[in-house]
């Protein structure tokens, strides 16, 4: 299936789909702050630090376009790779943790379609907690040239909301943005029986860029 978000502009940076009942009020907050700030110091006192969240916010919701790279499975987010764990039944989880810093926006691993998108409440522990695997997640099957792929979207004790971007049925190409975690959290894949992790433990992954596994 073709990368058609290859032809995107590099560089270029859009606001996250899901964004808007956190970044509308603040920003519309610091806007007001900013034009009573002449006639006011009250409003001036006001306008510092609604204007810094608002700012934080933006960049919080950032959402770049990439040149999606070539490999069977990729990155589906931005953060650092928590835990490799053989599982049971043979395949591998790889977790990736999602500090707030990142960019919040995940990626389909591998072009396919999705079979399954279900919400299963939780807890709100943090991500990096072992208690987090009972958290609030989102849970997603691919059906790819590999088989079923299992990913998992987990919220964290600040990310309490997790927005699918698509519903089950939908084709979807790889690299293609899938769905978001309001303020980052963790998101883990299993690769299937037979395929080896290519990442290691503490290593930044870029989603739509890294490759997670190897030949």
């Amino acid at each position: 299936m073709p990368h058609s978000q290859t032809s995107a502009p590099r560089g270029r940076v859009r606001l996250a789909r899901g964004a808007s009942p956190w970044l509308l009020p603040t920003v519309a907050t610091a806007a007001l702050s900013l034009a009573r700030a002449r006639r006011s110091r009250r409003a001036a006192a006001i306008a510092v630090p609604t204007t810094a969240l608002a700012a934080g916010m933006l960049w919080f919701f950032r959402d770049p376009e990439r040149e999606i790279a070539q490999g069977r499975v990729i990155s589906p987010a931005d953060g650092v790779v928590q835990s490799i764990m053989p599982w049971k039944d043979g395949r591998t989880r790889v977790a990736i943790f999602m500090s707030p810093l990142n960019v919040h926006v995940n990626r389909a691993p591998l072009a396919g379609t999705v079979t399954s998108v279900e919400h299963v409440p939780g807890g709100f522990v943090p991500a990096f907690n072992k208690e987090s695997e009972n958290n609030e997640r989102v849970v997603w099957h691919f059906d790819t040239e590999l088989g079923d792929i299992e990913m998992i979207q987990i919220a964290g004790a600040v990310a309490r909301r997790i927005v699918p971007y698509i519903p089950q049925g939908t084709k979807v190409e790889q690299g293609e943005r899938i769905g978001l975690i309001r303020f980052g959290s963790r998101v883990d894949i299993y690769l299937p029986e037979g395929v080896e992790a290519g990442v290691e433990v503490g290593q930044v992954t870029t989603a739509g860029v890294t490759r997670i596994d190897r030949d």
